[in-house]
């Protein structure tokens, strides 16, 4: 079955590789636009919604890293696979710790860029309708909700990002159970993330789900083992 088309901003500074891209990914079926900075971004983002951005960490001015942690802040929460000349671990941890989704070094295979657009996309979905609905899920205070992909606060409800909502998701279809980083990893469909960016993505959602996510109630770590959620009032 085809892919269903979506709409993707490319954020580079580099006119070729940006062409190159676009050209690329409209050749995928999908509506693509291009920005060759973080403020031309901005301006495509106020005109229209956009399902997937693909930004570039290395950019003058504000970098890719910025861009994306400034739009988490304001609340965005637009899946954003980061690309980067830089692949060391290190440089994947801050990508995933500035908010984003994947990332994938340069120089790349087209066809892995695909695959994994294809996967975020997919992971931004709400649930297939064969799963087994999951209900509303209590976090002391706060109710997951996967179906809308949202988290229920006493201030109101929170938008979580597509990687958010299928790593509570995965924790929550397993609740009290101990998930492997290795587990974690394959129910986000990124297999190859790394223990240190499961680490990093898992803390981004406990700053969420935690009235203080340095004594965490509901997501713990089991040394040695992975992470474990326990819901309850």
């Amino acid at each position: 079955m085809a892919e269903p088309a979506a709409d993707i901003l490319v954020v580079d500074d580099d006119a070729r590789l940006r062409a190159l891209l676009q050209r690329f990914l409209a050749e995928q079926g999908h509506r693509v636009a291009g920005a060759a900075d973080a403020a031309a971004a901005r301006a495509a983002l106020a005109s229209m919604e956009f399902d997937l951005l693909v930004v570039d960490v290395m950019m003058p001015g504000e970098t890719g890293l910025e861009f994306v942690e400034a739009l988490r802040r304001e609340g965005r929460d637009t899946p954003v696979l980061m690309l980067t000349a830089r692949g060391d671990p290190d440089d994947r941890v801050a990508g995933f710790e500035h908010g984003a989704d994947d990332y994938l070094a340069k120089p790349f295979d087209p066809r892995e860029l695909a695959l994994r657009i294809r996967t975020i996309l997919r992971r931004a979905q709400p649930a297939a309708p064969a799963a087994a609905p999951l209900g509303l899920v209590q976090l002391g205070e706060r109710w997951f909700d996967a179906e809308r992909a949202e988290l229920r606060t006493p201030e109101g409800v929170l938008r979580l990002t597509g990687g958010e909502t299928a790593l509570l998701t995965a924790l929550a279809r397993r609740a009290g159970e101990v998930l492997s980083r290795e587990d974690i990893a394959a129910a986000l469909g990124t297999p190859d993330a790394g223990e240190r960016s499961v680490d990093v993505q898992v803390t981004r959602l406990r700053r969420k789900i935690e009235a203080d996510p340095r004594e965490p109630r509901f997501l713990h770590t089991i040394r040695h083992r992975g992470y474990v959620l326990r819901p309850g009032p």
